[in-house]
């Protein structure tokens, strides 16, 4: 049986974004992933899709969404991977679990671009190990 988790930020323009792509394939689809955001930027950011892509996976057709729309959704797991969304996200009563894994904001990052994708890389492949890590 597919569980189901949901994935928390603020923008959900990165952090989020690359979760919800590791979460599935890792889990080779035992677990349905959505991602949101307490504020959505509307778009993803474009070296988040970079930095996916260095792992063939593509998240170029992804939205910014609004967590709004997954409030009367059951989730088996809702994860915050911000301090942001932690604080202003509401209580899911249909999630089974709930765990923060706060990573740092690589749209934060100033320098030129390659100097920008270095941090993207690092915080993808920093949510890569804490979630093949928990599924351990």
């Amino acid at each position: 049986m597919t569980r189901r988790v949901l994935i928390l930020c603020t923008g959900n323009s990165c952090r989020s974004q690359m979760a919800e792509a590791l979460f599935e394939t890792i889990s080779d689809g035992a677990w349905e992933s959505e991602s949101a955001g307490s504020r959505p930027s509307g778009y993803v950011h474009p070296l988040a899709i970079k930095a996916m892509a260095e792992l063939g996976i593509d998240i170029s057709t992804n939205q910014s969404k609004s967590l709004d729309q997954f409030l009367d959704q059951p989730f088996d797991l809702v994860v915050t991977v911000c301090d942001n969304a932690k604080e202003s996200c509401p209580i899911f009563p249909g999630a089974k679990e709930v765990l923060h894994w706060p990573f740092y904001d690589p749209a934060d990052t100033t320098g030129s671009e390659e100097e920008q994708l270095v941090v993207f890389r690092r915080v993808r492949d920093e949510i890569k190990n804490k979630i093949e890590s928990w599924m351990k």
